[in-house]
């Protein structure tokens, strides 16, 4: 578990942007993809989304959900794309999503800007994230749910992602997309989204 500190501290440290309208929702959405695997893949939700935004009284409030910042072993043997699956580089991602429909579905933060992503085919069962192998744009990163069970939680990527960042607690996504709603509804609907490393976390 994080605190909104060290999110804010790491976000400063790579000059991105931290919001702070005073209007209220004016939403950080940070991913942390964790380090410690070193590229394998564990098929689990052992990253991290977190939110962090000023309430309407001008409170600071943090959540931290587990997810999944990396597509599903199902996906990395079963490629959508000739080039490999895709694995979202870390970044900050300006006006990078809205909120639309999940596959036709239900209500999620869908891609609307350029991505960039790693490309990696030689379904060797770990991530290969390199440089000569990226690509850059709109391939459905969306950020959405695992489970739609009530109160459910998935604990296997599997085809869940296939680049797309995922929530795995059905709770956990209602209340991102809550907040979500009530930040479109003050700010518009356009959703930066920062990707960083835990090894980077201050």
């Amino acid at each position: 578990m994080y605190t909104i500190q060290q999110i804010k501290n790491t976000l400063d440290s790579k000059g991105y942007k931290w919001f702070t309208g005073n209007k209220g929702y004016d939403v950080n959405i940070v991913g942390v993809r964790n380090s410690a695997t070193e590229g394998r893949i564990t098929n689990k939700f052992d990253d991290k989304i977190t939110l962090s935004y000023k309430d309407l009284n001008g409170k600071w409030k943090f959540h931290c959900f587990d997810c999944t910042t990396d597509p599903g072993m199902y996906w990395t043997q079963n490629l959508l794309n000739p080039n490999g699956v895709a694995i979202l580089k870390p970044g900050q991602y300006r006006g990078s999503h809205k909120i639309g429909l999940h596959q036709g579905k239900y209500e999620a933060l869908r891609q609307q800007k350029p991505l960039k992503v790693y490309r990696d085919g030689d379904k060797d069962k770990e991530y290969d994230l390199l440089e000569e192998n990226v690509k850059e744009g709109i391939y459905g990163i969306n950020i959405h749910r695992a489970t739609a069970r009530e109160g459910g939680k998935s604990t296997q990527v599997d085809k869940w992602s296939a680049g797309c960042q995922v929530i795995a607690a059905n709770d956990d996504f209602k209340l991102f997309m809550e907040v979500c709603r009530k930040a479109a509804g003050i700010w518009g609907n356009s959703f930066t989204y920062t990707l960083i490393e835990s090894k980077d976390i201050i």
